[in-house]
């Protein structure tokens, strides 16, 4: 694993005797910030579901062709990226840079080996700006109390929450913490969203999600597809709706797979 360098206050949060998410999804994308213990969860994982290192990948191109809708389509210049992960190719930043240089991005993550490799995340198009946030997405006011510094919140703003809420085992608390975001954000703003789901024709998914919860951190909730659904219920949801990230607006090329993937995700409008 490439070593960063990081403060001692930040070292001791770093658990590398435990598999983490973060890591495995780094691991799944063909990255080196991971350890072996991440490694060896991540293979045992792919034994009893052979395709999931696939939602990484669908998870990023998803990414990738939402945040390019948005500029392009939507004249989206705003984001507010909430549980980014750990950088890969073609973060939030770099897509929207590329096509809007003057965009502003706000990243927030509170895994300390995220914030450790930060400064991945704050490299900017002259034009625009990155910032980082190390809090917890139950934190809302303190989030946006942050992102004002960065982000003009009478405009609109992009919210990005790829994989995170599958953290809030609670529904009622999931689905409030996403209405609260979306509360703080003007009219004309967005959300993406994605989120692992479970349905009786995945069976191998769920008992890889099993093994994940019995051995790894932090714990994970699979939802319905419907119930994912539910996260944007009020907006405005564009189509194809909410989809397996592979089938969201795929390119016209078919150099990118559409094989139906357990990670379904979706883009919607605020009025």
């Amino acid at each position: 694993m490439a070593e960063p360098t990081v403060p001692g206050e930040l070292r001791h949060r770093i658990r590398t005797d435990q598999p983490h998410t973060a890591r495995i999804w780094n691991y799944w994308l063909g990255g080196k910030d991971n350890y072996p213990v991440d490694q060896e969860a991540g293979d045992r994982i792919r034994a009893l579901h052979p395709g999931i290192g696939e939602y990484a990948l669908a998870d990023r191109r998803f990414l990738g062709r939402a945040v390019r809708h948005l500029v392009t389509e939507c004249g989206i210049r705003q984001f507010l990226d909430i549980g980014t992960g750990l950088p890969s190719a073609d973060n939030t930043h770099e897509v929207a840079q590329r096509l809007a240089p003057e965009s502003r991005i706000v990243y927030v993550d509170n895994d300390p080996i995220v914030l450790a490799h930060a400064a991945a995340l704050l490299t900017s198009a002259p034009e625009g700006r990155t910032d980082y946030l190390d809090e917890d997405l139950r934190n809302v006011g303190a989030i946006m109390e942050h992102a004002a510094r960065t982000l003009d919140l009478s405009e609109p703003v992009a919210l990005i929450l790829l994989g995170v809420v599958i953290f809030v085992g609670d529904d009622g608390e999931a689905y409030g913490l996403v209405r609260r975001l979306l509360d703080a954000l003007p009219p004309g703003s967005h959300l993406v969203l994605s989120h692992t789901v479970t349905r009786p024709d995945m069976p191998d998914v769920d008992a890889a999600v099993a093994f994940w919860n019995e051995h790894g951190t932090p714990k994970l909730t699979q939802r319905t597809p419907e119930a994912v659904a539910r996260f944007f219920d009020g907006l405005e949801l564009l189509e194809p709706g909410v989809v397996s990230c592979n089938r969201w607006r795929p390119g016209k090329t078919g150099a990118e797979p559409t094989a139906e993937v357990a990670m379904f995700g979706g883009v919607a409008r605020k009025a």
